[in-house]
């Protein structure tokens, strides 16, 4: 059985199916062991068709969508399934439609589920530091204003990523952030002797959130690069040099009535 982790309690809203699912109980093999639910890595299609089925069914959703991830800022409204061979280029999605859940895939990067239950509006992001920097939560949010939710009553879950002792960075890549906003140093660790800090992406994230008004944000905690057991990661995999690697999947969805 494929395992799950739910965000937290501040998701359990009426209504609101949503799950951040680890690499476990699917049916991949190899690199992918065992739920890859990425269609854009190299494993067999079947494999992640079957993976993605079971994530869906576990939601009771009569279908899953996902995006062409490419960690930009675009957000795409979603009336109606589309097939993953038409997936759209973005890095967030939002609807009020009932049973469609809405997905994204990560390996360290940050998934981002957001609802306002009253309203019906909910959306799923994906959150790299280039997606925060360039406002994929800010406009994450703003299109769900636009489809009537309240920034002040959505409840956000930041999920699995990796976790600021295992993101490790160069000089310029803090420095990047600093010139943006002196205020930003907070989400460094101080410097190693080479000259490296750690990141906090999550923190980071939060924070973007709040800076929109979002009313409760809650941070999952795991840390998808330490946690090879429950995590795909693409650090850890590029550490090792291997030649691809598997994505879990987050997904949210408003429930039939």
């Amino acid at each position: 059985m494929t395992s799950m982790i739910c965000a937290t309690t501040l998701m359990s809203l009426q209504n609101i199916k949503h799950a951040f699912f680890t690499r476990s109980g699917g049916v991949s093999i190899g690199l992918y062991e065992s739920n890859n639910c990425a269609f854009s890595s190299a494993d067999e299609s079947a494999h992640v068709v079957k993976n993605r089925n079971v994530c869906s069914a576990r939601l009771d959703m009569a279908a899953l969508v996902t995006v062409r991830q490419e960690h930009t800022s675009v957000v795409v409204e979603v009336e109606q399934p589309w097939e993953h061979g038409a997936a759209p280029i973005a890095d967030a999605l939002v609807s009020r439609k009932l049973g469609i859940a809405l997905g994204v895939l990560t390996a360290d990067c940050a998934p981002v589920l957001l609802a306002d239950g009253k309203a019906g509006v909910i959306g799923a992001a994906h959150v790299g530091w280039k997606g925060a920097c360039g406002g994929v939560l800010k406009n994450t949010v703003e299109s769900m204003v636009n489809l009537g939710a309240d920034p002040t009553r959505i409840v956000a879950a930041i999920g699995p990523c990796i976790a600021q002792p295992s993101y490790e960075i160069g000089p310029e890549f803090a420095e990047r952030f600093k010139k943006m906003d002196a205020d930003f140093a907070r989400y460094f660790t101080n410097a190693n002797p080479n000259g490296h800090a750690h990141f906090d992406l999550a923190a980071f994230a939060g924070d973007r959130l709040r800076d929109c008004g979002v009313g409760r944000v809650a941070i999952d905690g795991h840390d998808t690069c330490a946690d090879e057991h429950l995590f795909f990661s693409y650090r850890r995999s590029t550490l090792r040099q291997e030649s691809d690697y598997g994505r879990q999947l987050s997904a949210i969805g408003l429930a039939e009535k």
